[in-house]
């Protein structure tokens, strides 16, 4: 297997990591057997199938000009990087305090950048399965394709993979090609630099203009290296019928049910704040065809009107925003963080990487991503999913991300912390559908 050179964007999520804040993300799938599973056979299964996904098979490793590369590890075993835990009580918190233990810790970067726990001992006959996957590796669609490559017939449900990553050529051919290109066609080479450094432009400038001082909130705070975990669903024939009620999108309400529950769970700590500002990751695979394994990012940001009173007026408030967002596009303005950092060079990164993560609370005070699974039966080991948590990786000085996924019958939320900066999130899991319940009010 060739080796493949990272993306710059890859590259980016490389640079961020720190021992307090890994840039790993993951995804709690919980599975419900119609039989007794044996938890060994079921090792085994995702050992042999995890074997058969390339890019699982890699590494990271340094290249000239201050790149990076995956290349194959030749003493590859996936058996290293499945573990089997056994919940002793096997209710929905006493998961996430497991997850919030595994999460904790920053992969492996001698090894190739995941790892899978299987967790039996869940009521009812269920087990969980843990994704941890570094975002070097994926984003959060990336991840997806490689999770149903891991269930049955998942050669039929992940989409066809290139045996070779290829996110970017190499710093010498890419130069040749350049040159070839300015000596044959002069203009476009010209017209493709100024409109790539027009986007830099536009994209840098606005993210400086909309920085400002940080909110005074819990969410904000120096990490402390540790995590917590914890999973809420609330129902999608609910949600469906609420929306039809208000109008908009499904997000749009699920982003005002979010922006209600902070509002309680602020008000309890007696911190008033009017608007928490969202960072909201938006995939470009659809707009790009989806055929690169790499990071394909953009995103928006949304002031979330925390300080709104009235719960049809925040989803209103909510609406507008993102249908602005939405006629800008996702390639402007200073959410597009991911598309200026996949533009600069991979020795640029490393340099700007410590700035970024600094000044990442100036511009934004919380992470809330929406990850979509297919509406199929999927199955592991013959065992049915039910719900599947997404787990978005913290920002540096942040306390709090939040992950959505909607999945047949529930829409299932996520919810990662510091664990020092959030010790009661509990509180903010019973303040989601007390504010769901706002809306139909």
């Amino acid at each position: 297997m060739e080796d493949g050179r990272l993306s710059a964007l890859d590259m980016s999520f490389l640079c961020l990591e720190n021992s307090a804040s890994p840039m790993h993300l993951g995804a709690v799938a919980v599975f419900h057997p119609a039989a007794s599973v044996r938890p060994d056979q079921l090792v085994a299964l995702l050992a042999e199938r995890a074997s058969r996904v390339p890019r699982m098979r890699c590494k990271v490793g340094p290249t000239v000009l201050g790149g990076a590369a995956w290349s194959e590890d030749p003493v590859f075993n996936a058996r290293n990087h499945i573990l089997h835990h056994r919940l002793e009580y096997g209710g929905r918190d006493d998961l996430a305090a497991l997850v919030s233990d595994l999460m904790t810790d920053p992969l492996d970067r001698n090894r190739p950048l995941w790892q899978l726990h299987l967790v039996s001992g869940l009521e009812g006959g269920r087990f969980a399965l843990l994704a941890k996957m570094h975002h070097a590796l994926c984003d959060g669609q990336g991840a997806v394709g490689i999770g149903l490559g891991l269930l049955d017939g998942g050669d039929l449900l992940a989409p066809a993979e290139e045996p070779v990553r290829r996110s970017a050529p190499s710093p010498l051919s890419a130069l040749a090609r350049q040159g070839a290109d300015l000596i044959s066609r002069p203009e476009h080479v010209v017209g493709d630099v100024v409109g790539r450094a027009s986007t830099m432009f536009d994209i840098a400038s606005a993210i400086v203009g909309r920085m400002r001082a940080p909110a005074a909130t819990p969410l904000l705070a120096a990490p402390s290296g540790t995590r917590r975990a914890a999973f809420v669903s609330l129902e999608t024939r609910e949600l469906q019928r609420i929306r039809r009620k208000h109008g908009g999108t499904l997000n749009d309400l699920l982003l005002a049910v979010v922006a209600g529950a902070l509002r309680h769970w602020l008000i309890g700590h007696d911190r008033p704040v009017e608007v928490l500002r969202a960072l909201i990751p938006a995939s470009q695979r659809v707009r790009s065809g989806g055929s690169d394994d790499a990071n394909q990012l953009s995103a928006y940001l949304l002031d979330l009107p925390v300080g709104e009173a009235d719960a049809a007026r925040r989803l209103t408030r909510v609406r507008e925003a993102m249908d602005r967002n939405k006629a800008a596009g996702p390639r402007r303005g200073a959410g597009a963080i991911p598309v200026l950092a996949g533009m600069l060079p991979s020795a640029l990164n490393r340099l700007a990487a410590p700035f970024a993560a600094h000044a990442a609370p100036l511009l934004f005070d919380i992470v809330v991503t929406s990850v979509p699974l297919p509406p199929l039966p999927l199955h592991l080991g013959g065992a049915r999913l039910e719900e599947l948590y997404p787990i978005a990786p913290l920002a540096s000085g942040h306390a709090l991300a939040i992950g959505l996924s909607r999945y047949r019958d529930g829409v299932h939320i996520g919810l990662y912390a510091d664990g020092v900066a959030m010790p009661d999130m509990e509180k903010l899991t019973e303040a989601l559908p007390l504010a769901l319940a706002e809306l139909d009010a």
